[in-house]
């Protein structure tokens, strides 16, 4: 519905047109009313879902840019964390070979897209990779929902031994960090079928109305120092990991959770994630006038 939606506005412009702010504001602005029922303050955002469309349109940050390059990310996180917590890199490349040389099972993901990937446990999955593969390259991630920062990451492939379960996939805790500080896991839960998540704070106390129940993860206080080592100073940065069989591994970073677009249950809670990426925002200008991102991600700053 929403990439119909935004097929519709780039018929309707003036060719040329279609890249320019005003629409890119239009498009962000009419999306988000679609999903949520109101227009979104884009110049003053208040709510979370409001900050994330901020950063689509205002954010010009190329280090932060940069994280959306899933093997940069690694490389940042083997830096700040140590390589042991980074799944590693089979192999790299633009065309999959006829023949996997990899043991099973595996996975293989786009370098620059998010939810492009296939766990290949056998030949038809096998098959199916190479077929998707070549659409991952061909097609440019993020312009859609105005994201222009996927375009800094390099648009290969990559194969990673799979980590997980015998089936399905592993649970997936997503860790909001603001101004340095891990506030909130999100936790991700059978995500190749009855997809949920419930939400928690620091101390793994349930703060959304989800009626699941997730234990606490083993690793959980060496997952939320690994991901404020990761996310430095920023205002926001999601930071997302897996654990298996008590094992913490680094899965990527995130710019755009849910592309905003994800509501909030209770619905408080996007005004509460939205004050900490304001108090953080506020917080780094008083720090760096000039809005440049901190030392520790000059690597980035391309």
């Amino acid at each position: 519905m929403i990439q119909r939606i935004h097929r519709a506005f780039l018929l309707a412009i003036p060719l040329g047109l279609s890249l320019s702010a005003e629409w890119s504001r239009l498009r962000v602005a009419v999306i988000f009313f679609w999903r949520h029922g109101y227009f979104p303050n884009l110049e003053a955002p208040r709510r979370f879902t409001e900050w994330v469309q901020w950063r689509k349109l205002h954010d010009r940050d190329f280090s932060l840019a940069a994280l959306t390059d899933k093997l940069y990310a690694k490389s940042i996180a083997a830096d700040l964390i140590g390589s042991d917590l980074i799944i590693p890199t089979l192999w790299q490349g633009d065309r999959l070979p006829c023949a996997p040389p990899w043991r099973l099972p595996f996975i293989v993901k786009s370098n620059h897209g998010c939810k492009q990937f296939v766990v290949v446990r056998c030949g038809k999955d096998w098959q199916r990779a190479r077929r998707l593969a070549p659409r991952w390259l061909n097609a440019a991630y993020g312009t859609w929902l105005d994201e222009w920062h996927y375009g800094r990451a390099k648009k290969t492939l990559l194969v990673e031994p799979f980590i997980g379960p015998a089936k399905g996939l592993p649970s997936d805790y997503k860790v909001f960090v603001f101004g340095g500080v891990a506030r909130f896991v999100q936790v991700h839960v059978d995500r190749d079928s009855r997809h949920r998540w419930i939400q928690y704070d620091r101390h793994w106390s349930k703060i959304s109305n989800s009626s699941d129940n997730i234990d606490q993860p083993f690793r959980l206080a060496q997952m939320l120092a690994a991901a404020e080592k990761i996310a430095g100073g920023r205002d926001h940065l999601r930071v997302d990991f897996y654990e298996v069989e008590d094992r913490l591994w680094f899965g990527e970073t995130c710019l755009f959770p849910g592309s905003g677009l994800d509501p909030f249950d209770p619905v408080e809670l996007d005004e509460t994630f939205g004050r900490l990426w304001g108090s953080a925002r506020s917080d780094r200008r008083k720090d760096c006038p000039t809005g440049r991102s901190p030392a520790l991600f000059r690597r980035g700053q391309l």
